[in-house]
């Protein structure tokens, strides 16, 4: 049996139609290399998700743990948000 490893943040982005032309697909790659290059202590897991279903404020992105929801966001500001939460 292979080893499960539980992250201890995961950011959800949404790449959808909406949230991809404003900006979620360029963060889904950011946040990607972001967390492969993150030097700190705690595993960060990017997760790509096709819709949440809240198109009227693209971009949207989820921190978790938390249940932190952001929206019309720039990027620098979820990169710095992961490091605090």
């Amino acid at each position: 049996m292979s080893k499960f490893t539980i992250p201890d943040k995961v950011l959800y982005v949404c790449t959808g139609s909406k949230c991809g032309k404003r900006g979620g697909k360029d963060m889904y790659k950011l946040a990607k290399s972001y967390a492969k290059h993150h030097h700190g202590s705690e595993e960060i897991e990017v997760i790509e998700t096709e819709c949440t279903d809240r198109c009227k404020y693209a971009p949207v992105c989820s921190i978790q743990p938390g249940n932190t929801w952001l929206k019309e966001y720039h990027a620098k500001d979820v990169l710095k948000l992961l490091d605090l939460i």
